[in-house]
């Protein structure tokens, strides 16, 4: 049985390994791909972006938003409700910043363009991925698949 909280666990492992999600404004803009780092595992996630994108453009403080995510080999998916706006906290742009996110910005950490994104989550609810060959064949035999699966969502607080 898979509880929360090794749930919890797996997911900030893979996000931390990952990092890409697709970040999309309730209402306004279409999902976007996004790098989101955690600065501990816990809400707040963080994304350095542009102030010339459509996403934040269209953005107005505290405005709804939706991250998805999933991991790389599948074993983790990931459906995170909250809000988002810009807060460029120069403490936490130094805490985060890192050689791959200088890349995008010619005048560094000063850079007029760059925009810190604040995402605070209000909902999560994370899948892990139960198949395997053990889970196909049970199915084969007449197992009800249901019974592999529900042990591995949450709703996690994060």
């Amino acid at each position: 049985m898979t509880d929360t909280q090794d749930i919890e666990k797996t997911f900030w492992k893979a996000l931390k390994s990952d990092r890409t999600a697709m970040l999309g404004l309730d209402g306004v803009t279409g999902a976007q791909p996004m790098t989101v780092l955690a600065d501990q595992e816990r809400s707040p996630l963080w994304i350095f972006t542009s102030r010339e994108t459509d996403l934040v453009r269209a953005l107005s403080p505290g405005q709804p938003a939706s991250l998805a995510f999933a991991s790389r080999g599948h074993h983790i998916f990931a459906s995170l409700l909250g809000r988002v706006s810009i807060d460029n906290d120069r403490a936490v742009i130094d805490r985060l910043w890192n050689p791959f996110v200088a890349a995008w910005y010619k005048d560094g950490k000063d850079d007029p363009e760059l925009a810190l994104l604040r995402f605070d989550v209000e909902t999560a609810k994370v899948w892990v991925d139960a198949s395997s060959l053990l889970a196909g064949v049970k199915i084969l035999l007449g197992a009800d698949p249901k019974t592999d699966f529900k042990d591995k969502v949450a709703e996690v607080h994060l």
